[in-house]
């Protein structure tokens, strides 16, 4: 098995930002388990001390204003970052970074890859496409496959962006939560990443998400505007005027999937290519490993000679 994967490495949502001192996660601020076989899935094949519980406190603020808690649930991080957890994973793997699949395309009963200057990768049995459903129906486009590229023109449209900031702040500017959900419009998710497992920050880094909506309204923004008006929006919420020192932004184009019909994943048998990522089966990042459970026990009950 290959895995061609365009970033420096494997991680999509799963993603930590270099900052000074550390780094942030960036992207997904952490996961549950209700699948009984993901966890004991992590354990082995990314290592124990790979991810670990987040004992924070967390909060969403209701229209009136008052804080009320979050439902009780075990919430998880990777640590010492996100990033750890994929890491683990991809040791089982071949991956190839910093390549980016252009074309798919058929010889004899083979898939030849090929990156996007046209560079043979290889020939595979089958094709596994996990890139957010907007690339996947490039990807498939471009190697002639547009009926199955029809398939993602609902899913890209239920795509939401995200524009992300971590702000550094040398005192603590919100001893209430660890992680919390704002009124405000601007705001969609505030967190303390300084508080999970296995950060050794000094100071602390918080985590800010926007709202969809403000996203899309601002998706073209510089990014040093985003983060002025982000920070203005969380002083609002906090009342904490000083600082932050230190600010890094990353704006997320295919950032969360919302509504439709989720199937949890796409196998198309007449080509042997299948679709899987969390977009296909709720959103979450438990979602991609149901999402990739499903495909591949779809693909283990194919006669041996087809798989």
């Amino acid at each position: 098995m290959t895995v061609f994967e365009k970033s420096r490495g494997p991680g999509g949502r799963l993603a930590a930002k270099r900052v000074p001192g550390g780094s942030a996660d960036i992207g997904a601020q952490y996961f549950t388990s209700r699948n009984p076989g993901f966890l004991p899935f992590l354990r082995k094949f990314a290592g124990e001390q790979s991810f670990a519980p987040w004992h924070g406190r967390f909060g969403f603020q209701t229209p009136d204003g008052e804080w009320q808690p979050f439902p009780e649930e075990a919430r998880y991080v990777g640590a010492p970052r996100m990033t750890a957890i994929t890491r683990g994973l991809s040791a089982h793997v071949r991956v190839v970074a910093e390549t980016r699949v252009g074309k798919l395309a058929r010889k004899d009963q083979l898939w030849s890859v090929f990156d996007t200057d046209g560079k043979h990768l290889g020939e595979f049995d089958q094709a596994i496409i996990t890139a957010p459903p907007a690339q996947a129906r490039d990807l498939l486009v471009a190697s002639g496959l547009r009926d199955l590229a029809a398939f993602l023109d609902d899913p890209v449209k239920r795509v939401l962006p995200c524009w992300a900031v971590a702000a550094h702040f040398p005192v603590s500017p919100w001893p209430h939560h660890e992680g919390m959900r704002c009124q405000h419009p601007a705001l969609f998710w505030v967190a303390n990443n300084s508080s999970k497992p296995g950060r050794d920050d000094h100071g602390q880094w918080w985590v800010i998400h926007a709202s969809p909506a403000w996203t899309e309204q601002h998706i073209e923004s510089p990014a040093k505007e985003v983060a002025q008006d982000l920070l203005e929006a969380f002083r609002e919420v906090t009342g904490f005027a000083a600082g932050p020192d230190e600010v890094v932004t990353h704006r997320w184009l295919y950032a969360k999937s919302e509504g439709g019909e989720q199937p949890g994943h796409l196998w198309f048998p007449g080509h042997n290519i299948g679709l899987a990522g969390d977009w296909l089966s709720g959103g979450r990042v438990e979602g991609a490993f149901d999402s990739a459970c499903g495909l591949v026990t779809e693909l283990m009950a194919l006669p041996p000679a087809t798989r």
